[in-house]
């Protein structure tokens, strides 16, 4: 209950009459989507932006981490997210500071969530917590950070390893510490999240994770379902029991997306994502960015989100979700 106040409190604080205005039109507009009309007349109510674009881990199903990337690194500079918040931050009510790279590799992360936090944002934060010391969570506490989301796939080195190759889950559970030891000593109302895949690799721990996440310094705890990129075969890592996965086996024997997939899409409607590079994606699922709708260096981002490329593309996913390739994987 308590992490619910502090949620409720925290968004109380960062909504005003424009950005309350501009959340009832997105609501009003997504309504009529579902009839078949189509009426953008809201701008995003949230945007993710990506801090940096690269891992230092090597997780199986994510691209960074298997180095399907040009091998560039990017980061998304103060100056870029000033100058994105004059422009949006006065309809906007939350700004999202992960994609697909590691967030912490950043070193002015804690200064762009105190920069957000100046222009009144709700702010969330996911991140592997593999660079997540002492320093650093006072620094992100401090910041004003309003949730936080660390990912651990195990309780063992053997099972966490699994999926987050390269990675220590002592150094997961030292973050987890870290940040409750900050939010105690600065009274501060940040919500801490420990996320879980289930996998077949940690599905004996998750009932001790169940008993013991509090104790390891998290608020919450999310068990969530495991996305693959080559499913239709099956992979290792599904957990054994099906129920715990998003994929179902049909008649032929073929994994299949557990969820039906309809022509509509919330997220689509609320929000997007941003880039290290400042490229504007429809969502986090388009992990290869292949459905560029512009970048934010040379337009702003209204013209991009009521731009033809947005549209078309918000109008395919409302005709035929399915022909969309990164919608055969979503759980929205």
């Amino acid at each position: 209950m308590a992490t619910i106040r502090e949620t409720i409190r925290a968004y109380r604080r960062c909504m005003t009459w424009k950005r309350l205005q501009n959340l009832w039109r997105c609501e009003a507009s997504y309504a009529l989507s579902l009839f078949g009309i189509y009426r953008m007349r809201h701008r995003p109510t949230f945007v993710a932006i990506e801090p940096a674009d690269w891992c230092m881990l090597r997780c199986p199903e994510c691209p960074v981490g298997m180095r399907k990337t040009d091998g560039e690194h990017h980061l998304f500079s103060i100056g870029q997210l000033d100058h994105f918040l004059q422009e949006n931050a006065d309809t906007l009510h939350t700004l999202i500071f992960y994609f697909q790279g590691e967030p912490l590799l950043n070193k002015a992360l804690p200064e762009m969530i105190h920069l957000t936090k100046d222009y009144g944002l709700y702010t969330l934060l996911s991140t592997n917590g593999q660079l997540l010391d002492r320093e650093t969570a006072k620094a992100l506490t401090a910041s004003g950070l309003d949730r936080i989301i660390i990912s651990m796939d195990g309780l063992t080195q053997s099972s966490y390893s699994a999926y987050r190759a390269g990675g220590s889950v002592e150094k997961a559970k030292a973050a987890l510490g870290y940040l409750r030891e900050e939010k105690q000593i600065q009274k501060a109302d940040l919500v801490i999240e420990l996320q879980c895949l289930r996998l077949r690799s940690n599905e004996r721990e998750w009932a001790a994770l169940k008993r013991q996440y509090r104790q390891m310094g998290a608020d919450i705890l999310t068990l969530k379902t495991a996305q693959f990129y080559n499913y239709s075969g099956g992979n290792p890592l599904m957990p054994t029991e099906p129920r715990h996965s998003r994929y179902k086996q049909n008649k032929t024997g073929e994994y299949v997306l557990r969820k039906k997939i309809k022509n509509h899409c919330h997220r689509l409607w609320s929000g997007c994502v941003i880039d290290a590079e400042g490229n504007v994606l429809p969502c986090c699922f388009d992990k290869d960015r292949e459905h560029t709708f512009g970048n934010i260096a040379t337009e702003p981002l209204p013209r991009i989100w009521f731009g033809g490329k947005a549209r078309q593309y918000r109008e395919q996913v409302m005709h035929n979700r399915r022909e969309t390739a990164i919608c055969r994987n979503c759980t929205e």
